[in-house]
């Protein structure tokens, strides 16, 4: 069995492994590592999950440190562009833990925060620069950062930076790089807009594919429920209060539904969180650290997270709503599964949505439903338990002081209960729906997620 100590790798990077507790490669890394430290180009074909980021990460270092030399002022040696605010700082993280023997000097900029701490960590130059889009175009255009002594380059997620809108801005960063470099490019899928992007930036690069495009992760048993809208919010908190369901996380379509999702759960008693580019960085960051140290169990997310989020021990995730770009779904269910553990996903399916569901199957070659829902892996919706057999038990009977019921504001629903009913549809976004009042946050500068 191969060994990270027979890769070839500089002698404090293995240390940093060890230190982590790594000592057999994933198959990517298996594959990358090599042909990187050959300094070849590499198109990478990887779900989330797999590895990559050591993949990239590992023979950067290695390169850096043979080069021993120190960036100039408001240089960047090395790039990695990411699509979210989430992966650029978990790439961030990598990198330093990487090279925590060595005196790199790594920085992340992204939009949320401020900017002065980042032009302050950018003047005197960097090994390492991992980066959205919309904030590095940002210093670009202020003069703090300059990329012509830029020689190693990463994209990651490409196909999440086409979601995003992120091409024409990737492309104008792309053309400030030397034309000399060594360029990483990671995607999960291939669509035509990627293939073209991966063309014009790469130079006879390796294929590592180590997975087919588009399948999902094989460790995820994966659920069909069939079944109104107006009672999906019924069945999650039926789903999410099953035995065996430790950490959850909930997707939506749009950030007005993940707050209502998260307000209906937590006005039942279950503790969520919602997180989305309407929020900002401080906030993001604090419901991840909630999630991640267990104190809430379920995170409603929308698909900003679907890529940016790796958190160990996720044992189930809800499509509360079917992603419109069949892709997402892929991302989505590939944050449980990890590290070699199992994993469940359930999507709720409505009417209105089984076009997606159609979709969904085409990209990763499943059938997850048929038309006459004989389908293993699709079942129709049990009718939901009567109101106060579901309801967690300090909410049976009269609803107890500070905890609003019915009208006045608990889950979105019907007359008395919180439960859907004839003035609330249940299900979030619905034509009636009437959620709690949302929190207030500020918009971003760029309105998307790694702006």
């Amino acid at each position: 069995m191969t060994q990270f100590s027979d890769l070839g790798l500089a002698g404090s990077l293995l240390r940093a492994l060890t230190h982590e507790g790594y000592t057999t490669p994933t198959p990517i890394q298996q594959q990358a590592i090599g042909p990187l430290l050959a300094k070849h180009d590499l198109l990478g074909i990887a779900q989330t999950g797999t590895g990559k980021t050591a993949a990239f990460a590992l023979p950067i270092l290695h390169h850096l440190l043979a080069e021993d030399t120190r960036p100039a002022p408001k240089a960047v040696r090395c790039l990695v562009l990411a699509p979210t605010r989430e992966l650029a700082l978990q790439i961030t993280e990598s990198f330093k833990a990487y090279g925590r023997f060595a005196k790199f000097h790594v920085a992340c900029v992204l939009g949320g925060v401020a900017q002065g701490p980042q032009r302050q960590a950018l003047a005197r130059g960097v090994d390492v620069l991992v980066a959205t889009p919309g904030r590095l175009l940002d210093h670009m255009s202020q003069g703090s950062v300059r990329l012509d002594h830029t020689h190693y380059v990463v994209l990651d997620e490409a196909d999440h930076m086409l979601d995003l809108g992120f091409i024409v801005p990737i492309r104008q960063i792309v053309a400030r790089l030397p034309k000399t470099r060594q360029t990483m490019f990671f995607s999960a899928t291939m669509p035509k807009e990627i293939a073209s992007l991966a063309a014009d930036m790469l130079h006879n690069p390796v294929k590592v594919a180590v997975t087919p495009e588009a399948t999902t992760v094989e460790r995820v048993t994966q659920e069909v429920f069939l079944i109104e809208g107006a009672k999906k919010t019924q069945l999650l908190l039926e789903l999410l209060q099953r035995p065996g369901v430790k950490r959850s996380i909930v997707f939506t379509r749009t950030k007005r539904g993940a707050d209502r999702v998260a307000g209906y759960l937590d006005a039942a008693g279950l503790d969520a969180q919602a997180i989305h580019g309407n929020k900002s960085q401080g906030q993001r960051q604090r419901a991840l650290d909630s999630f991640k140290s267990g104190q809430t169990p379920v995170l409603v997310a929308t698909d900003i997270a679907a890529r940016g989020i790796d958190v160990d021990g996720v044992t189930h995730v809800v499509n509360f709503e079917l992603p419109e770009v069949p892709e997402s779904y892929v991302h989505r269910i590939g944050r449980t599964a990890r590290a070699g553990k199992d994993g469940a996903a359930w999507s709720l399916c409505d009417n209105s949505e089984r076009h997606l569901l159609r979709d969904i199957e085409k990209v990763t070659r499943q059938t997850l439903a048929t038309d006459d829902r004989r389908s293993p892996a699709t079942r129709n919706a049990p009718e939901p338990a009567k109101e106060d057999a579901r309801r967690p038990r300090q909410q049976q009977g009269r609803p107890q002081q500070g905890r609003p019921a019915g009208n006045r504001g608990g889950a979105p629903g019907g007359n008395r209960g919180g439960a859907p009913g004839n003035r609330g549809g249940g299900a979030p976004g619905g034509p009636n729906a009437r959620p709690r009042r949302p929190e207030r946050t500020k918009y971003e500068n760029r309105g998307n997620a790694g702006a």
